[in-house]
């Protein structure tokens, strides 16, 4: 297990995270772990631009702008 040792953290943040650590029952280096676990193993977010051509097959014949005019028609 490593060690990590954090410098010049400001008051106010030790503060906030030992309340956080508190209301979560944990100690402020549980606290800690905790919250680099949640952010660090979050999937990264999927850009618009590598979604490119996925499902192109399932659309190669219906018209775009037609079936976006059936569907917002279906709204009403």
């Amino acid at each position: 297990v490593a060690t990590l040792n954090v410098k010049n953290l400001p008051d106010s943040l030790h503060r906030k995270l030992q309340k956080r650590a508190k209301e979560r029952h944990r100690s402020v280096a549980q606290e800690v772990t905790s919250i680099l676990e949640e952010i660090l193993e979050r999937p990264a977010p999927v850009s618009i631009l590598g979604l490119r051509g996925l499902g192109r097959e399932l659309w190669s014949e219906t018209d775009a702008v037609a079936h976006v005019v059936a569907e917002r028609n279906a709204w009403d």
